[in-house]
């Protein structure tokens, strides 16, 4: 797979995360899932950086989402 691909997945899941990981607490429930949810994000990320070494700078970040969509969905 495709270590740009992994990165977007890993922003992409984690990202959502936030929202469930906020309502949990907000309502006192346990973040079970949006923990599970955050994990796996956050290990697709470490997975990209595995596979490419070296550092994906940030002000790149818009030209990779870009080129993986652009690659995908055309």
């Amino acid at each position: 797979m495709d270590s740009e691909l992994l990165l977007v997945l890993g922003i992409a899941i984690g990202v959502l995360s936030v929202p469930a990981l906020i309502s949990a607490f907000s309502s006192g429930r346990p973040p079970r899932g949006a923990m599970i949810a955050a994990v796996i994000g956050g290990g697709l990320i470490l997975l990209s950086t595995v596979i490419h070494p070296g550092v994906y700078p940030v002000e790149d970040l818009p030209q990779i989402v870009a080129r993986v969509f652009n690659r995908y969905l055309h």
